[in-house]
């Protein structure tokens, strides 16, 4: 699933469309995670697009009058046209402009969303979101309180979006391992100093693959289709077995909450 640094990607690619004016939308299949509402096809003709900006994992679409929250899933793609080509298999949303430019959702699994809505900030997916983790808002000292109030693995806390959004299972690990800490950690255990070697990582590691153009490994592609290369940087996810990268000691894998962490034994200790 395209976590922060993807979706960042894909928004600062679709900022050419700001300014532009809708012309046709076409929905090819009625339901993807929830049902599409068909009522946009008569509302979003001749509306325009004021701005594309991301909030979490979700990217908002602010239109003359109303708003559009795009949630990729696990393998949905935007992508953009400077003239429509034919329709491809899982091309389930259509969008025409009269400067010509197209925009298509393509989406095999159908996980992803595409809700039209006029407000998207009081939208039950974007209201109760945490912090952006490179925003002020998001800091160490914010952290620490949050861990002293819970007694959950670390982990978990860190990819919980009411607590801080965007930090999804490969950013997680990384961050994890370049802070020296176990998954399995308490919070309430992490102490500040932990923290903030934590929160250092968190936003060194996502600046970085923002920069990157994110993490391909399966189906993530930026809207000119090609994929996001900081999966070469990755330090420890993916890498089960394999030797640490820095004491070569054997990369361990285990569940936290259903996802599949890797750690260091010897490196990450739990506190």
């Amino acid at each position: 699933m395209p976590e922060l640094p993807e979706v960042e990607t894909v928004s600062k690619h679709l900022q050419c469309l700001v300014g532009q004016t809708i012309k046709h939308i076409a929905i090819h299949r009625p339901k993807l995670r929830y049902l599409i509402d068909p009522k946009q096809k008569q509302q979003l003709p001749m509306q325009i697009v004021k701005s594309i900006q991301r909030r979490g994992k979700y990217i908002i679409v602010t239109l003359s009058q109303d708003q559009l929250i795009i949630h990729l899933g696990m393998s949905g793609v935007l992508r953009i046209f400077d003239q429509a080509p034919p329709l491809q298999k899982h091309d389930h949303i259509v969008v025409s402009f009269e400067n010509g430019q197209t925009l298509i959702l393509n989406d095999p699994r159908r996980f992803g969303a595409w809700i039209f809505t006029s407000c998207a900030h009081d939208h039950p997916l974007i209201a109760k979101l945490g912090p952006e983790p490179l925003s002020k808002d998001f800091n160490a000292e914010y952290l620490y309180q949050i861990c002293q109030k819970k007694r959950l693995a670390i982990k978990k806390v860190l990819m919980d979006s009411h607590v801080v959004v965007g930090i999804g299972n490969i950013y997680a690990n990384e961050a994890l391992f370049q802070s020296g800490i176990h998954p399995l950690s308490l919070s309430c255990n992490i102490s500040l100093q932990h923290c903030q070697k934590l929160y250092t990582a968190c936003v060194n590691i996502l600046e970085q693959a923002i920069a990157k153009g994110g993490t391909t490994l399966k189906d993530f592609k930026k809207t000119d289709g090609k994929p996001g290369y900081f999966s070469q940087e990755l330090l420890v996810y993916g890498k089960k077995d394999q030797p640490c990268p820095v004491c070569n000691t054997k990369l361990e894998d285990f569940l936290v909450s259903q996802r599949h962490s890797i750690c260091c034994p010897n490196c990450q200790k739990r506190v």
